[in-house]
């Protein structure tokens, strides 16, 4: 199965691209590809959705995902910041959606117990796991792709387990 994951941001958003590889004695998880998408500052908000868009639309193309993975809706504070990241997801949905692809959401304390085994952990510990669990050289950065592939590696989890007790998601 592959599972493109996405950490939605104002300033980054970040993706990863993970297969799981059941073809020897024991499953892994495999990182195809990862990557960040920088929204400066100076650009303007329908610039930035635009970018993010454009982005993931190429990244879906190119990488053929079964599945997108996506972090839930959490609330802030600030009305504003929640807004904004709100409508950035909404187009990282709307790419997934123009491709037909399944959309699997997880809360942020279930993406850090899948990967690091507890839910509170600090986004040190989200990237020393995924550099661990992906076997990867050096620690993704910046640490919203090491979130991006979280997400993946969850969905990847879940997947596994449900199809072990039957179910599908």
């Amino acid at each position: 199965m592959r599972v493109f994951g996405i950490d939605c941001g104002t300033e980054i958003t970040g993706f990863g691209v993970v297969d799981s590889d059941e073809s020897g004695p024991l499953s892994r998880i495999v990182c195809r590809a990862a990557g960040a998408i920088r929204l400066p500052k100076s650009m303007s908000l329908p610039e930035r959705l635009a970018q993010v868009h454009q982005t993931l639309c190429a990244e879906l193309d190119r990488w053929q995902p079964e599945v997108v993975a996506i972090e839930e809706v959490f609330y802030s504070v600030n009305a504003k910041s929640a807004l904004k990241l709100g409508q950035v997801r909404g187009v990282a949905l709307l790419a997934a959606a123009q491709r037909n692809l399944p959309v699997a959401e997880y809360a942020p304390l279930s993406i850090k117990s899948s990967v690091v085994g507890y839910g509170l952990a600090k986004k040190e510990q989200v990237q020393f796991m995924v550099a661990r669990l992906l076997d990867l050289p050096e620690l993704p950065e910046p640490p919203d792709v090491a979130d991006a592939l979280a997400i993946a590696i969850c969905h990847l989890h879940t997947a596994q387990t449900l199809a072990l007790q039957g179910g599908r998601r």
